[in-house]
């Protein structure tokens, strides 16, 4: 299996919360970290576990999936009522079919502001479908 097919599949299992799949997607021993918040999420028990016990209320859409070579990329984004949309920028490594390893970039969609000075070369907004 392609290893963009597998990031599809692990996608696709957390948005329809089959925890059984998700854990066929992810390797025995899967290493994820998370730089922004510095969490390191070790082992595929520990890896269904954080998706599952999220509280409900969101949705995933799948903006995008590149094979990179040795990785792959892709960017989700992630509503969730009362909270606000999350996008999801990860690297994932995949080695006979399942995840070993991944980066994930999880930031609120809009929530910081830009900087004064970019002010006069950038605008706000989104960006064209």
């Amino acid at each position: 299996m392609e290893s963009t097919e597998v990031v599809r599949r692990y996608w696709s299992s957390v948005w329809s919360r089959d925890w059984h799949a998700v854990g066929q997607t992810l390797a025995e021993d899967v290493e994820v970290f998370w730089p922004v918040t510095r969490e390191i999420i070790r082992g595929r028990d520990n890896m269904v576990a954080v998706n599952s016990e999220q509280p409900n209320g969101w949705s995933i859409d799948v903006l995008s999936i590149h094979d990179a070579g040795d990785v792959v990329v892709s960017e989700v984004q992630v509503p969730q009522e009362d909270v606000g949309i999350f996008r999801v920028v990860s690297f994932w490594t995949v080695a006979d079919d399942v995840i070993t390893s991944g980066r994930e970039y999880w930031t609120m969609y809009g929530g910081e502001e830009g900087r004064d000075w970019r002010r006069k070369y950038a605008t706000v907004g989104d960006p064209p479908s």
